[in-house]
């Protein structure tokens, strides 16, 4: 581990093609997160939140400027490199959840393990779904669990590959308030353990328990 931020962008530009004319998803923007560091996205409807997520997740390429994963520029990995930089370093939490309906909440967790040789995976699942508080939940399929248990066990799979950093798209969106705030209470539970958070958000709740809130508007950072 390095000292350099888990996850940077410096100068990134995303640009799409909309129907003939360019759109600028996100213009220039310098972003960082520290270590151990919650920090909250928001912003209205169609200003870059959610390319943002991508591009700091490795799931889109910027069309100009630098994604640095552990100090490293991973603009230039191959696809194969920038999934496995993905799996390693990031893990994902929805607003939809999407769990595989026909799985258990413990086949749920282990599924980012499916295709590694992991023997400590299970061991993992089980320890992650025990803290969230799902122990006696893990031969549940999705329709038996409600929906901040749901939640719960997209955290745990979030954390199963042990990431740098666990990106959250609107996670409170779907559940109810004293549920969001249970979700975020693990969050920051998370977070005293060395993980970073970056969520995109446009829940007041959310932006409460980050250590610092960013906006951006029409793809720029203010």
């Amino acid at each position: 581990m390095s000292d350099a931020p888990p996850l940077e962008l410096r100068g990134v530009t995303k640009e799409y093609d909309g129907g003939g004319e360019t759109v600028r998803a996100m213009d220039d923007v310098d972003f960082h997160v520290d270590r151990g560091e919650f920090v909250s996205i928001i912003g209205p409807s169609g200003s870059g939140k959610s390319t943002m997520l991508n591009v700091l997740g490795l799931l889109d390429v910027p069309t100009d400027g630098e994604v640095l994963v552990d100090g490293r520029d991973a603009t230039t990995l191959t696809d194969r490199e920038r999934t496995r930089a993905r799996k390693e370093y990031v893990g994902f939490v929805f607003q939809q959840f999407y769990l595989i309906s026909s799985l258990t909440a413990l086949e749920n967790v282990l599924l980012p393990t499916r295709f590694e040789d992991d023997p400590g995976a299970r061991d993992r699942a089980v320890g992650l779904l025990e803290r969230v508080g799902l122990g006696d939940r893990l031969d549940h399929r999705p329709d038996e669990l409600s929906g901040g248990q749901k939640q719960r066990v997209a955290i745990a799979r979030a954390l199963i590959n042990e990431p740098d950093v666990v990106l959250a798209d609107e996670p409170t969106g779907n559940l109810d308030r004293d549920t969001g705030t249970q979700v975020l209470e693990e969050f920051t539970r998370i977070k005293s353990e060395g993980v970073s958070l970056i969520t995109v958000t446009h829940d007041d709740l959310v932006a409460g328990y980050a250590d610092r809130t960013v906006r951006i508007v029409d793809g720029r950072l203010q």
